[in-house]
């Protein structure tokens, strides 16, 4: 009888903490990562992506162990100031990069420092200067260093010649814009430092990013953003981008674990390092149009394409193949254009109403 209690007792334990986990495991995607990453240093920390990827990161790696790098003139303020530890990362100064490496004890570096495609094309040697001498610096600092290093790549790597249904995850690129170049050569220096030095470096091609906290600065895949605030002003919005247009986009949380989770992977079963392709969906304006216009019926849209941001979203990939990133490092996204959308719409109108 002693017995029988005492394994009826040990079962419905263990049943209660097997039913406790679950429920943490399902609610809390955070419980996923392995906490590889201790001391992490986010280069580019107040721009699109960099602001909302530090509050991501001091949430599950706490706050005193993620840094907040910023350059002259776009320092961190709110949040992103008092949240954790910043300090001043130029990448075109290696010696102000390296003393903040050896000060906080960094293991890992975001290198997020970029000129977007548009604004790169009016800004090509100040484009090249950031995007590959500033990341040619930090890779050599994260070799003295032995840092692990995300630098991220983007559909813009692509080319007219690049097959633009279902683009592989090996195939030919040759950009047409310094944006594109610059990723390229992204690609393929960090590739050479993880096989010549054994530095750990990783990436993804990012598609075009949507968010409602931080505005867009400057890219072609821009006016996927514009829409929804103008949805939300009750503007009449006005397209850049021509109707049949497809790009591939994502909603910025599946951004975020995408540049985590990647960072996490376990090494052994990653056969690319970098330039992985991710996606999450693919849509042309109508789609996105008509998306929002179920919850708003009076919204309207003209178009008055913008020839060079056309341009370069013509040589962009439609759609991306990710076969290889969900095979290596289970990659999957959480966010299509419907369930987006009515975020961004909520979102909105918290922020502007």
């Amino acid at each position: 009888m002693g017995k029988l209690f005492f394994y009826t007792t040990l079962i419905l334990l263990i049943s209660k903490l097997i039913k406790k986990y679950l429920t943490l495991w399902h609610k809390n995607d955070k419980n996923l990562f392995n906490n590889n990453m201790k001391n992490i240093l986010v280069v580019g920390s107040t721009g699109q992506i960099g602001s909302e990827l530090v509050r991501e990161l001091r949430s599950i790696y706490g706050g005193n162990n993620v840094v907040a790098g910023f350059i002259k003139g776009a320092e961190p303020t709110g949040e992103l100031l008092e949240g954790g530890p910043s300090a001043e990362c130029d990448v075109t100064n290696p010696e102000m990069i390296a003393a903040v490496v050896k000060k906080y004890n960094i293991d890992t570096i975001y290198n997020l420092a970029a000129l977007l495609s548009v604004v790169a094309e009016g800004k090509p040697r100040l484009a090249w200067k950031i995007g590959i001498d500033g990341l040619w610096n930090i890779l050599e600092i994260a070799r003295e260093n032995k840092c692990a290093v995300f630098t991220p790549s983007s559909i813009g790597s692509f080319g007219p010649s690049t097959p633009h249904d279902m683009t592989p995850q090996d195939t030919v690129q040759r950009p047409g814009t310094i944006y594109g170049v610059s990723k390229v050569t992204t690609e393929l220096l960090s590739d050479y430092y993880q096989k010549k030095y054994g530095v750990d470096t990783r990436s993804v091609r990012f598609p075009g990013i949507i968010s409602h906290v931080t505005p867009p600065g400057g890219g072609t895949t821009d006016y996927a953003v514009d829409i929804y605030y103008s949805a939300v002003k009750g503007e009449k919005f006005v397209c850049p981008i021509n109707k049949g247009t497809y790009m591939d986009m994502m909603y910025m949380p599946d951004a975020l674990h995408a540049a985590i989770s990647l960072m996490e992977a376990d090494p052994t079963k990653l056969i690319h390092h970098n330039g992985f392709n991710v996606a999450a969906m693919s849509f042309e304006p109508e789609e996105i149009f008509a998306e929002i216009k179920k919850h708003k019926p009076n919204f309207e849209m003209v178009y008055d394409v913008d020839p060079l941001k056309q341009g370069i979203a013509d040589s962009w990939p439609d759609r991306l193949d990710d076969s290889c990133a969900r095979n290596e490092w289970n990659w999957k996204p959480q966010y299509d254009l419907k369930s987006m959308t009515v975020d961004m719409l909520e979102q909105l109108s918290k922020k502007l109403l």
